[in-house]
């Protein structure tokens, strides 16, 4: 077998602002292109931005660049023109009225119908891979590829975690059916991962908990920890820090990535000091984030920054005093890795795999605990020392364990057992 392998990624929505998704894709095609390898990513909508921004910080490591190949989708997550209604025409195709369909039923359809179109354009043009790597879609089309040609997929977390807190989170009755309808996906997507001869995830803990609820032998399992973005992700000696300024980067109504309970918990500390907490992101418009804000009446003490590009990124990171990661769960954690990179002190919850990215460079409190939240940030606020160290031993992590070439090298290992073994 040549060294150099033709790689096709699956990358069915890859949002190059946020979600772990769309950085994993993003950072992994070069790297591996920087290795010598023929890397395409097969990608929908956001456009996943891989050749624009990164080819600066690449530093000539390679002539290569990572080919992007950007299926036609009905794109209906847009939030320019969220859940349109199609033309008569774009439904004159039948994975397009699928999608239309199922979505009409409140359901998920884009890892089903998205594999279906991979499947559909690879047949056409004929393409030939040495592998496929699939990130997270898991769809029956991309099953179907792996009678012709070795194939894997990268599961960041199991969904059904997702599923669970989303239906434990809420009391109304028809907001419980939504969640499940929409999570309706997951069946598919066990039963595929049943059937591949080898999957990749980011931890321990993911490797365990995907094994569990997919109930798969974790023998099945390669564990490949994903690299932090250090060009990008970097100290700032020129900007003054604030020392009871907090910085958390979720703003999402999701109950899995726990702003809540930080809420909670900055309302506790205001009793007896001063805090600013900046917010990466906007809140969705008269969600639960937004309506919580209001009712502990904390409008003056957070701001939220809407979206910002990566120099903004790294301000906000270099004059905030603490990082707060408050997740219920993670398949990995990018914000305690990317926190830690800035040289920020970290507090993160024991959520998921957030212990294996903090290892002893962290302050780890309980998940969905505000209290533990509010003593933790108050300890932190109260012993600079205590800061300087967690942050210092944060950096040195991230650059000794967490580096996208560590990861590609180990990817690359595991493809070619995958492609021995499949032929």
């Amino acid at each position: 077998m040549n060294s150099s392998l033709k790689i096709g990624l699956i990358s069915y929505r890859s949002n190059p602002h946020c979600g772990g998704q769309g950085v994993y894709i993003r950072h992994l095609s070069h790297a591996l292109c920087d290795l010598g390898h023929d890397v395409e990513v097969i990608a929908g909508p956001p456009d996943p931005l891989l050749n624009n921004q990164l080819n600066n910080r690449l530093n000539n490591k390679t002539n290569n660049t990572v080919t992007l190949t950007m299926l036609k989708t009905l794109d209906l997550y847009n939030p320019e023109d969220l859940f349109r209604t199609p033309r008569l025409e774009e439904l004159k195709d039948p994975i397009n009225l699928i999608e239309w369909l199922d979505i009409s039923l409140m359901g998920y359809p884009e890892p089903l119908t998205f594999g279906m179109r991979v499947k559909k354009h690879i047949k056409d043009t004929k393409k030939q891979y040495d592998i496929i790597h699939d990130n997270q879609c898991l769809s029956y089309g991309i099953l179907s590829l792996a009678k012709r040609m070795p194939v894997t997929a990268t599961i960041h977390h199991p969904m059904t975690v997702d599923r669970r807190l989303a239906v434990q989170s809420t009391k109304s009755f028809l907001k419980k059916v939504k969640a499940l309808r929409w999570y309706s996906f997951i069946s598919m997507q066990k039963r595929v991962a049943k059937k591949l001869p080898c999957i990749i995830t980011v931890s321990e803990n993911s490797k365990k908990d995907i094994a569990r609820e997919f109930n798969i032998p974790e023998s099945k399992f390669k564990t490949i920890p994903i690299g932090i973005d250090t060009d990008n992700f970097h100290p700032l000696d020129t900007v003054k820090k604030q020392p009871n300024r907090i910085i958390v980067t979720t703003s999402a109504d999701t109950p899995l990535k726990g702003l809540y309970h930080l809420l909670f918990a900055i309302k506790g500390i205001l009793k007896t000091r001063p805090v600013k907490l900046v917010v990466i992101g906007s809140p969705k418009k008269n969600g639960g984030i937004e309506n919580l804000v209001k009712k502990l009446e904390l409008g003056q003490h957070i701001t939220f920054t809407g979206r910002i590009g990566h120099e903004q990124f790294v301000r906000e990171y270099a004059k905030a005093g603490i990082a707060v990661v408050p997740s219920l769960y993670e398949g990995f954690g990018l914000p305690v890795g990317e926190a830690m990179a800035c040289r920020i002190p970290v507090i993160c919850t024991t959520g998921g795999a957030l212990p294996e990215v903090a290892g002893d460079a962290a302050k780890l409190v309980p998940p969905a605990n505000a209290k533990a939240l509010e003593k933790a940030i108050l300890e932190l606020l109260d012993d600079p020392s205590q800061c300087e160290a967690l942050a210092q031993k944060g950096y040195q992590r991230v650059l000794k364990e967490f580096t996208w070439e560590k990861t590609a090298i180990k990817t690359v290992e595991a493809y070619k057992e995958i492609i021995n073994d499949y032929h």
